[in-house]
């Protein structure tokens, strides 16, 4: 029988962005279906890689030599649905790699849980944008991508505090702030399919960001930390830069981050 962990890790050294998926839902459906069953599969322990598996495309770039899209023609709306594809394909990984890499530290199978069911979720969100983008006559791997992705892991691999505080708490709470203007963008398109993909994507991502502000509060509690000045000594820490408004206060009110954790960081200390 895999443990959970050694599920983490075949996910994170499977190359193909699909492949990695499909194997990813099928691990979480394993988890999750045993512990219906209250039969919950053991954690063990595992060795994450210290980047995921990726596949020969997209060329990775850094972020000054990415190519200027035009959002509102059709080029760039796919190389927009790209950036998101790449993404989602960024935060399979970084949850699965969550699960994997601190393993040391005793969490409850709640933990597990939330961060299987987010897995799934981006798998899904993964493969919807690709379909998008091949119904175009595009694929995931046509257009260079970002090449700092996976930065936030990589400074966070040996603080489990510090990647709640940044991945979920300050870049997927990110993606709340931007989708509804891609909403009205491909709305506005009429490109329907694109259009529920991302309605789809902007309902569930709540839902991690909360899982990040959960269990960021739970291990803040356990050590007696002020969960607020300890998320901004984090963040100034492990994130490059300042936050920048607008900023979605209802929705990050939904998962649990209130505006002062937040407006003080987007000016330098």
């Amino acid at each position: 029988m895999m443990t959970l962990a050694q599920m983490a890790v075949q996910v994170l050294t499977t190359a193909d962005g699909r492949a990695k998926t499909a194997l990813g839902r099928t691990h979480a459906a394993t988890w999750l279906a045993a512990r219906a069953a209250g039969t919950p599969l053991p954690i063990g322990q595992a060795s994450p890689p210290d980047q995921p598996a990726r596949p020969p495309r997209p060329e990775l770039l850094p972020p000054r030599d990415m190519p200027r899209r035009r959002p509102g023609s059709p080029t760039g709306r796919i190389a927009l649905l790209h950036a998101v594809a790449h993404i989602e394909l960024n935060a399979v990984d970084l949850h699965w790699d969550i699960i994997a890499r601190f393993t040391a530290t005793p969490m409850p199978l709640g933990f597990y849980d939330d961060w299987v069911k987010a897995a799934d979720d981006e798998a899904k969100h993964f493969n919807l944008i690709c379909d998008c983008l091949e119904a175009q006559g595009s694929h995931y791997g046509a257009l260079p991508a970002h090449a700092t992705m996976w930065q936030a892991a990589e400074d966070t691999a040996q603080d489990l505090l510090g990647r709640l505080a940044v991945v979920p708490m300050v870049l997927e709470a990110r993606g709340l702030d931007v989708t509804p203007g891609m909403i009205t963008l491909f709305r506005a398109a009429g490109d329907t399919a694109s259009l529920a993909a991302l309605e789809t994507i902007y309902a569930e991502e709540v839902s991690h960001v909360a899982y990040g502000s959960k269990w960021f509060n739970w291990l803040c509690g356990k050590a007696d930390l002020d969960p607020k000045d300890a998320f901004h000594t984090l963040v100034r820490r492990y994130f490059h830069g300042t936050l920048k408004p607008p900023f979605n206060d209802e929705k990050r009110a939904e998962a649990g981050i209130p505006p002062d954790f937040y407006w003080p960081l987007t000016e330098a200390p």
